[in-house]
């Protein structure tokens, strides 16, 4: 498939957010890999905890956009936790969004 679908795919990641977190699910680094293959996307992702009260419905909201992009009929979400999210994973812009000025330390 065509890196315009999969960007459509990450732009409608974009619209999904963490309930608790005011910054969307790409950009605090929540997901790690994006494949197209014809009408099926392959999203792997995580959680910033094993506990997380959404940890059903982020995925559930994931597929439903994904599947919105033309000619993606089906989406598999895989939730993982290796490697485990750290701050260190949040973008240039959800730092922005967070007030965070500078990058966490290593």
């Amino acid at each position: 498939m065509s890196d315009t679908t999969t960007e459509a795919v990450y732009a409608q990641l974009r619209q999904v957010y963490d309930p608790e977190i005011p910054v969307n699910i790409v950009d605090l680094g929540l997901i790690y890999d994006v494949k197209v293959d014809g009408p099926t996307c392959k999203v792997t992702m995580t959680l910033t905890s094993q506990s997380c009260p959404e940890a059903k419905t982020i995925p559930d909201f994931v597929k439903r956009r994904c599947n919105t992009v033309p000619g993606i009929t089906n989406t598999d979400v895989a939730v993982v936790w290796e490697p485990q999210w750290t701050p260190q994973r949040i973008s240039p812009e959800g730092r922005k969004l967070l007030g965070i000025d500078e990058e966490p330390e290593s």
